[in-house]
């Protein structure tokens, strides 16, 4: 996103609308800017309408920085999976998906989130080490169409356009490196993502999936409280897409 300075009145109503804080107010140059490093073209400023004058205006984006608004934008949709934004519905659908099944565990590790955002090479660490366990990489997840799913690895080109340094360094909103797995697994998992956080130049969460068995009771639970992991039950939950009994 770009502002158009001879249209700006610098009213600064703008700044507050960035969740990447890429828009600054210079009081020496009295100019009201977007960081191009920092701005991951999600929209959110051009969306919000707030600027009285609609000084605020989308460029046309080349390769790789047309990837910022292709995983930032909540209305961009991905042509591989027919979902917007970083591209899957997770596994909180799982009651209507069923994506998950008895005796599998899930995993999302979503990588940025506002304020610091993810570059694709804090993806491929993730993916990379996740590989290492044979895991069974989402393929609903467009993360994944990138992906060499035996290593982790970034294939050496996507429809033409290469998987190149300028691609890695690409940032964006947020990942989430999506994967299911065998429960016994688990620890083994937790203990490299603790390495590989370590890698990475952002922030990471990390969500687990278990389908729960007829008595309600949740398989991994007992494998957390073994390993000492601390978690929230049912933290994230979409409201109405449970099918009534």
């Amino acid at each position: 996103m770009k502002i158009d300075e001879s249209k700006c009145l610098r009213c600064q109503q703008c700044i507050p609308y960035c969740p990447l804080a890429a828009i600054t107010y210079s009081q020496e140059e009295h100019l009201v800017e977007i960081d191009q490093e920092e701005c991951v073209e999600c929209g959110a400023c051009y969306r919000s309408n707030v600027c009285p004058v609609e000084a605020i205006y989308q460029p046309e984006l080349s390769w790789p920085r047309v990837l910022r608004s292709m995983w930032s934008s909540v209305v961009h949709i991905h042509a591989e999976t027919g979902s917007t934004g970083r591209g899957t519905e997770e596994m909180k659908t799982n009651d209507v998906t069923n994506r998950f099944k008895l005796g599998e565990v899930g995993f999302g590790i979503e990588l940025g989130r506002p304020v610091l955002g993810a570059k694709f090479e804090d993806a491929e660490k993730v993916a990379m080490a996740m590989a290492e366990f044979g895991v069974e990489f989402e393929a609903k997840n467009p993360l994944t169409r990138y992906l060499d799913i035996r290593t982790g690895r970034f294939l050496g080109s996507w429809e033409g356009y290469p998987l190149d340094e300028a691609f890695r360094k690409t940032k964006v909103m947020t990942f989430i490196v999506e994967f299911k797995t065998k429960p016994e697994n688990i620890a083994a998992i937790m203990h490299r993502l603790r390495e590989v956080a370590k890698e990475i130049d952002t922030v990471m969460s990390i969500d687990l999936i278990s389908k729960c068995t007829d008595s309600g009771d949740i398989p991994i639970k007992s494998i957390l409280d073994r390993e000492g992991i601390n978690y929230y039950i049912n933290g994230k939950t979409c409201v109405g897409l449970g099918k009534l009994d």
